[in-house]
Order: structure tokens, then C-alpha cells, then sequence
């Protein structure tokens, strides 16, 4: 039995212990520790990546599987396939990158590293664990260390966001928690693996029943993601998070309930899907519209970022919806296929983009400028030349440029979805159009047009700044001119998760 998923998982903690026992005062070796963690954490993951059998992308591999407490049937299960390990080796790196661009913090430097060591084991459980207890304690793990970052290291109106937070995802949790129970008292035999339930289909015979389940792990992935109307929490948590609370926020963080409803809900509650899948499909086609244009109206240039993220989430729950739609009608098999690989690529393009693009608003921010006003530039093309190269690739592969990685994901859903959903498919494709005139404005409003004298001795970004952002272009860029590794390991996970449906 393979060991490498648990090795992934538990070197930040093991980072953490370290960290214990470095003095306060000793910050070099704070930061040497915290990056040695990281470092090593991600080049695990990398190897996991390259060991992985990508013939058999949609089996669970490296399965590690031991009784924890037999009595009630909890197990330590552990699996990756080519759904799980492309968002475990995307929070390795970008837990890295964080360590990286977060050099210059000062500030109660050793509980911050820790905070982030100990988020990435909770962010890797939720994509690795197969049984839903090991599921749920990592869920709520992830929530503990990103309270608190947002509290302590956040901007002056921390403590709200922080708190608002914190009782959204509880809320959530909560639901789930009661969704979960249900699930394991109709089970024989009583059960916590996912799989096994995945197979037994405990309430597939008691629709309404699956209808309560179903809103249980509705409401707590939904508030994740965030769909519309649930929301309202991540523009607070995201303008008062600092810069690398925010990056992991939107780029993992999210995708632990976009991640719910295609590991979880598709497969285990088929039938009370296809039956609401109109109802969530609306709800994400009013996400990714309005997401779009409350962007356009935001002057703050995380706000805006923040609402392009609840834009871009609804797109993947379009697909999500499309493809829970079509499960078990066989006409409709392969564009629920296309469906369901759009919104998994868009996980990652968006993980990918957005991360870029929260790190380029710390970037002018936080050591710079001191401000995010979009109107209080104009003119950076001339003075950062490297800024400006590296922000507008971001934001031209976030409205979905043709040859990065964000025209390949939406081009997926659309083309999937548009088979099942053609009326919302073309209200969604509203959200694109919004979404191309808002970045196309922003880029404007900053990069072109005379220089603004405040910001005529602005620095270009440092060393530091590039190591953690040139990694994150070149990825836009690679997996938008050949995306076919990648597509092809996500399309066997797709296509074996939507093949369990009966």
C-alpha cells in the first residue's frame, strides 16, 4: 500500500511541529522551515503527479485504506484519481507560492506560517479523503486557519469578515453534517466510505428523503462555491483577507464546494439531482450574469476581482447542473461528459488565474501604491513593464482569450451545456460578454493613457514577486495552447463518475 497521499498530507503538519519549537525571534528560520515544508509538500505531489497512471485516471490510486474506528465503521481512506490530484497538486503550489510572496511579513510571523501549513492539510484532505467523516473533519479544518488569518492579518474591518465567514461555512457544515447522517442510517451496511455509498445508492428508492439529503450537502457546498444568493460573505472575507489569505481563498478554497457537488452529490444523490437540476442551473446562470456586472461596477480592484470569481464559479456550476441533468440519459452521455470536463478545467484555470491576479493586486498594494482604486492609475504600461505584462495576461485569460487556459474551460461547459440547458446557455454567455468589457475597461484604466505623476517612482515588481507569479502565467499559457493532458485525465474521472450513475 502506497503511502504518498498521506505523505502529501501530513508534511505541513509535520512543518508545523517544527515551527513550535523555533523561537519567536528567529524569523529567517521561521521562513527557511516554512518553505522547506512547502517546497517539499508540492515536490511530493509533483511525483505523485508523474507515478499517477493516467490510462486509468477515473480509479482511485495510491488507495490507502485502514480501519480507524471499526465500530461505527469510520476508515482512514485515502485516494486520488484525475478529478482529486490536480486540485491537490494546485493548492501545493499554491501554498508554496504564498510562502514565497509572503517573505516580507513580519507580523506574528510564526503563527501565520503555521496557519498556512496546517490550511493546506485541510484543503488536501477534503480532496483526498474517501470516507465521509475523514471528509467532514477536514472540511472543517480548513475553515479554523483561514478564520483566523482573516482576523488577525486582514484589513480594519477584519473581525466582521472574519466572522461572517466563519458562520456562513458553519451553517453549511452543519447542513452537511445532518445530509451525512442521513446517508449512513439508510445504508446496509452502515457506512461512512464514500465509494461504498457511492455503490449502495442507500436512498435511491425514497425520493423524498433524498430530496432532504440532497439540500443538506445543496446549502453547504452552495455556500462554498459561492452561488447566488450565498454569496454575500466573499466579498468581505476577500477584500479584508491579506494578500496570500485571499489567493487560497479563491483559488482552493472555492473548489471545496464545486469539488462536493462532483465528487459527492452527482454520483451518491443522482436522482434528487436530475430532479433540482433546473433550479441550481438558474441559480448559477444569475451568478455568472450578476457576478459580472456587479464587477463592472467596482472601482475597488479586489472587489472586482472577488465578483469575477462569483461570475466565473457560476460557470462551472452550469456545467455541474448540465451534466446532473443528463446523467442516465444515454442520448445526452457525451455532452454531459463535456459539461462535466468544462467545470472541472475551469476549477483549475480559475485556481490558476485568480490566484495570479489576487497576488498582482497585493503586488500594487500592499508594498506599492497602498491603494487598489482602479481610477487612481493610469499609465503603469510604461512604468511596470513586467506588471503590466503579467496582470494583463491574467485578466485576458480570465474573460476567456482563445489560447489560454480560461477560454478552454468555458469553451467546454458551453459546448456541453448548450446540448441540455441552450435557453441559459445563452443567458450565461451574457456573463462572458460583461465580463470581456469589464476586464477590458480595468486594463484601460490602469496600464493606458498618460502616467499618473503620484506613481512616477513606482517600482517594477522584485524577484520575489516574479518567483511567485511567472509560474502561474506560464501555466495559463501552456494549458491553453495544449490542454490535452490535463483534459484527458479529468474526461476518464468524468466519464467513470458519471458511468457509476444507475
Amino acid at each position: 500500500m502506497s503511502a504518498v497521499l498521506s505523505l502529501i498530507l501530513w508534511l505541513p503538519v509535520l512543518g508545523v511541529i517544527v515551527l513550535l519549537f523555533v523561537p519567536r525571534d528567529r524569523i529567517e528560520t521561521i521562513r527557511l522551515v516554512t518553505l522547506a515544508t512547502s517546497l517539499l509538500t508540492f515536490g511530493v505531489s509533483v511525483g505523485a503527479a508523474l507515478a499517477f497512471d493516467r490510462a486509468h485516471a477515473g480509479t482511485m490510486q495510491f488507495v490507502e485504506l485502514r480501519p480507524w474506528i471499526p465500530s461505527i465503521g469510520i476508515t482512514y481512506h485515502l485516494g486520488a484519481d484525475g478529478l482529486s490530484l490536480p486540485l491537490v497538486v494546485l493548492t501545493t503550489l499554491l501554498t508554496l507560492l504564498c510562502v514565497v510572496y509572503s517573505w516580507r511579513v513580519e507580523v506574528r510571523l510564526r503563527e501565520y506560517m503555521a496557519l498556512f501549513l496546517l490550511l493546506e492539510t485541510g484543503m488536501v484532505g477534503v480532496f483526498l479523503a474517501l470516507d465521509f467523516f475523514l471528509f467532514y473533519v477536514f472540511w472543517e479544518v480548513s475553515l479554523v486557519p483561514m478564520y483566523f488569518i482573516i482576523g488577525i492579518w486582514g484589513g480594519t474591518r477584519r473581525i466582521y469578515a472574519a466572522i461572517k465567514f466563519f458562520l456562513y461555512t458553519l451553517i453549511g457544515s452543519l447542513a452537511m453534517l445532518l445530509a451525512i447522517l442521513i446517508v449512513y442510517f439508510n445504508a446496509t451496511p452502515r457506512t461512512f466510505d464514500i465509494l461504498a455509498l457511492v455503490q449502495q445508492q442507500p436512498l435511491a428508492r425514497n425520493l423524498p428523503l433524498a430530496l432532504v439529503a440532497f439540500w443538506g450537502f445543496f446549502l453547504s457546498f452552495a455556500i462554498k462555491v459561492p452561488m447566488f444568493p450565498f454569496h454575500t460573505w466573499l466579498p468581505d472575507a476577500h477584500v479584508e483577507a491579506p494578500t496570500a489569505g485571499s489567493v487560497l481563498l479563491a483559488a482552493v478554497l472555492l473548489k471545496l464546494g464545486t469539488y462536493g457537488f462532483v465528487r459527492i452529490l452527482l454520483p451518491l444523490l443522482p436522482q434528487a439531482f436530475a430532479h433540482l437540476a433546473y433550479i441550481v442551473a438558474v441559480l448559477a446562470v444569475i451568478g455568472a450574469v450578476y457576478g459580472a456586472v456587479v464587477a463592472m461596477a467596482q472601482t475597488d480592484l479586489k472587489k472586482l476581482v472577488a465578483y469575477s470569481s462569483v461570475n466565473h464559479m457560476g460557470y462551472v456550476m452550469l456545467g455541474v447542473a448540465a451534466a446532473a441533468a443528463a446523467a442516465g440519459r444515454p442520448a445526452l452521455a457525451g455532452a454531459a461528459v463535456t459539461a462535466l470536463n468544462g467545470a472541472t478545467v475551469q476549477m483549475l484555470a480559475h485556481g490558476v488565474i485568480t490566484g495570479a491576479l489576487f497576488f498582482l493586486v497585493g503586488v500594487i498594494y500592499d508594498y506599492r501604491a497602498h491603494t487598489r482604486g482602479v481610477n487612481d492609475f493610469g499609465g503603469l504600461g510604461a512604468r511596470l513593464p513586467v506588471y503590466t505584462g503579467i496582470t494583463m495576461l491574467a485578466m485576458l485569460a480570465s474573460l476567456g482569450l482563445p489560447a489560454l487556459m480560461g477560454f478552454v474551460a468555458e469553451f467546454l461547459i458551453f459546448l456541453g451545456s448548450f446540448q441540455i440547458y441552450p435557453a441559459l446557455t445563452v443567458l450565461a454567455l451574457a456573463g462572458v460578454v460583461v465580463t470581456v468589457a469589464f476586464f477590458l475597461w480595468t486594463i484601460y484604466r490602469i496600464f493606458m493613457g498618460p502616467l499618473n505623476s503620484r506613481w512616477a517612482a513606482l517600482p517594477d515588481m522584485d524577484i520575489r514577486e516574479r518567483w511567485a507569479l511567472v509560474p502561474l502565467a506560464a501555466l495559463m499559457v501552456v494549458f491553453g495552447v495544449y490542454p490535452r493532458p490535463l483534459v484527458d485525465a479529468i474526461n476518464l474521472a468524468m466519464v467513470a463518475i458519471l458511468g457509476s450513475i444507475r
